[in-house]
């Protein structure tokens, strides 16, 4: 099985870099696979907390070279919960490439494990009766200190549900847990690891050195 690893997230911050500078993208050094993925930014400034800044990926199988490289610009730049990143955070972001394996139907809403499993929920808007959908990655349940039930809530107002959550509508969820390995590098460290295996620090238009 490929697992999620630096050379991924290398590749998806030579995206970003490329993209502000209007050059080509270096090629990867991972070799190719066809898995489920998701690329997730975050930003840290002066030492706080990271904050999310995107995160949009694919639940369905897709070759990891083009994946990684459609899923970092669009979810730097058109995750439509925040303003497109700017070049100039660039030095203060950090990337999380994932790969998600180990798909499984469960029977019982609650039935995962909050830090092993990420959820993808379906189910049907009873009031406007539409097929809704949402998912969260492993991480996230236990990044926020969920309980199970809170991440379950949440991921159906996540969905776009406005209604009244009640057990007898849990119980109507189709509910699918999976796995993920992930990776994830701050620029200082991706900046690095360019000097290192390249022989020259990255410079990208319109953002200051913060290494």
């Amino acid at each position: 099985m490929v697992a999620a690893n630096r050379e991924m997230a290398v590749y998806c911050f030579d995206t970003l870099v490329a993209h502000y500078n209007s050059e080509q993208v270096p090629p990867p050094t991972f070799e190719e696979g066809h898995h489920p993925l998701f690329v997730t930014w975050k930003k840290a400034v002066n030492g706080a907390e990271p904050r999310l800044r995107g995160c949009i990926g694919t639940l369905e199988a897709h070759y990891i070279i083009d994946g990684f490289r459609d899923y970092a610009l669009t979810s730097a730049l058109r995750d439509h919960r925040f303003p497109p990143i700017q070049a100039k955070e660039l030095p203060y972001l950090e990337c999380t490439v994932s790969l998600l394996t180990d798909y499984e139907s469960v029977l019982q809403y609650l039935d995962w494990e909050i830090g092993k499993h990420g959820l993808i929920i379906e189910f049907t808007d009873p009031e406007y009766n539409i097929r809704r959908s949402a998912t969260y990655l492993p991480e996230v349940a236990a990044h926020e200190g969920w309980t199970k039930l809170e991440t379950i809530d949440s991921l159906m107002r996540k969905a776009g549900y406005n209604g009244v959550i009640n057990g007898s509508l849990r119980k109507r969820l189709h509910v699918t847990r999976y796995q993920s390995t992930l990776y994830t590098m701050h620029y200082s460290d991706y900046a690095s690891y360019v000097k290192m295996t390249r022989g020259i620090l990255p410079t990208v238009n319109g953002a200051k050195p913060n290494y």
